[in-house]
């Protein structure tokens, strides 16, 4: 077995959040993603799906110009860690540089989810799920976190989800992607804005 892939996670989907909000060495946010989509094919990734582009008002608000996001499906027979890996090497691919927690970024890549699996262990996620706000700002963990802990608190991230798998199913809060989007706040949600003249290419 190759170093990096796992029998297991042989076929396995798994959901990526892109976002950016401040030019790279690339270019502006939207080229520098749709370059980053095409390194991921390029190292082996199969990419299946992309949702609509979005506009996401940067957090806090006022610290920066507004983020475009969106998300993809890929398919791979990468363990998760592997996975993780090569979003890594893309970002810096693309001069991500990790200084301060929620700074502006030229690239930012998250793997939210891979089919049912849970990294470390239950016990883990949940604590970085329940991290009180203030603690988000300055702690941020050193291994693989899957599910990605904030998946069910940022309509960036449940809105492009939900394009993609609407019915994909939190292995420990028991929701699908759908019925927690449903639960975020409309204020929340209204403040994403769908990009019709944006498209990303998958083929």
């Amino acid at each position: 077995m190759s170093r990096g892939v796992d029998e297991k996670c042989a076929k396995m989907r798994a959901w990526v959040a892109f976002g950016a909000n401040l030019p790279s060495k690339t270019g502006e946010p939207a080229e520098t993603l749709s370059v980053a989509v095409q390194d991921l094919r390029d190292m082996g990734v199969t990419v299946r799906r992309a949702s609509r582009v979005f506009e996401t008002p940067c957090f806090p608000v006022g610290a920066g110009p507004s983020y475009i996001n969106f998300a993809i499906e890929v398919e791979t027979a990468l363990t998760p860690e592997a996975l993780l890996a090569l979003l890594h090497q893309v970002e810096a691919r693309h001069g991500r540089v990790r200084k301060t927690r929620w700074a502006g970024r030229s690239i930012d890549l998250d793997l939210m989810a891979m089919e049912g699996e849970v990294r470390p262990n239950a016990k883990t996620v949940q604590a970085w799920m329940d991290l009180p706000m203030s603690a988000q700002t300055t702690q941020a963990p050193d291994t693989l976190i899957l599910p990605h802990p904030r998946i069910q608190d940022r309509a960036f991230m449940l809105i492009p989800f939900a394009d993609l798998a609407p019915d994909w199913t939190h292995p420990l809060i028991g929701k699908t992607v759908q019925e927690m989007c449903d639960a975020l706040p409309d204020a929340d949600k209204s403040e994403i804005k769908a990009q019709s003249g944006l498209e990303i290419p998958v083929n």
